[in-house]
């Protein structure tokens, strides 16, 4: 899955939570455009969506795109994490 299409799903699975809602909003068209997003903001969109059950409704709905969708996002922002010693 490309990090454009799970941030697509926890976009189109957030409608109940304005905040959230946005900031998917945000990093799905910053991907849609070609640009790298920080992985500050992929963090807080996964966090924000576990604390909101948006990833809870979606695991019990599909549990392949639930796996799909959170090992995409945390792969890239473990990739762009600096390790800490």
């Amino acid at each position: 899955m490309e990090l454009k299409d799970a941030t697509r799903v926890i976009l189109m699975e957030s409608a109940a939570q304005p905040d959230l809602l946005r900031h998917a909003s945000n990093v799905y068209d910053e991907f849609a455009a070609d640009r790298q997003v920080h992985y500050s903001s992929l963090s807080w969109m996964l966090k924000r969506a576990v604390v909101t059950n948006v990833l809870a409704g979606l695991k019990e709905r599909d549990n392949a795109t639930f796996t799909d969708v959170v090992t995409t996002l945390t792969r890239e922002i473990d990739r762009q994490a600096p390790v800490r010693r």
